[in-house]
């Protein structure tokens, strides 16, 4: 479902669920707030890189799982499917990129980058997949499949690179 300016539905802030599927607000920026909401995982990122690679993935299949329902619940109490606000998704998305990324900056941004560009072109299948999957679960694979290309290639660098 396609929704104008004039008829975007706001999330209830005092809800925990809008809020943490707004990225705790991030979401709410007016422009690109798929970008946005990628930026505000950052730090959330650096708090998990100390984990070992398994407790973090742990973490993030958590964090997918739980999304599928945070995702699902504010996209039908705000009527829209997949409202641009709602950014949970890219936080996956961003910490499926960066598992076992290298420390550092570089690597950060080189996550973030590839992720945006998956995220916003969604070669095939994951527009394939964006318009096939609906509810939380399709609001959260997308996401997903654009971190696992992103890893992948993220990896692929960092091997080439060292």
């Amino acid at each position: 479902m396609t929704i104008s300016a004039t008829d975007n539905p706001q999330p209830n802030w005092k809800n925990p669920i809008h809020l943490l599927a707004f990225g705790l607000g991030s979401g709410a920026a007016p422009k690109a707030p798929g970008t946005f909401g990628t930026l505000a995982a950052v730090p959330l990122y650096l708090l998990l890189q100390s984990l070992s690679s398994l407790h973090y993935l742990l973490v993030v299949v958590a964090l997918f799982i739980a999304g599928i329902w945070i995702c699902d619940k504010t996209s039908r109490d705000l009527g829209v499917h997949d409202h641009g606000g709602i950014v949970w998704d890219e936080w996956v998305g961003l910490f499926v990129t960066l598992w076992m990324a290298p420390q550092g900056w570089y690597w950060v941004l080189v996550g973030f980058v590839l992720f945006r560009i998956f995220d916003i072109f969604k070669p095939w299948p994951i527009g394939w997949l964006d318009r096939q999957v609906s509810g939380g679960l399709g609001i959260m694979l997308d996401d997903l499949l654009a971190g696992l290309y992103s890893l992948i290639l993220l990896q692929a660098a960092v091997y080439l690179l060292r």
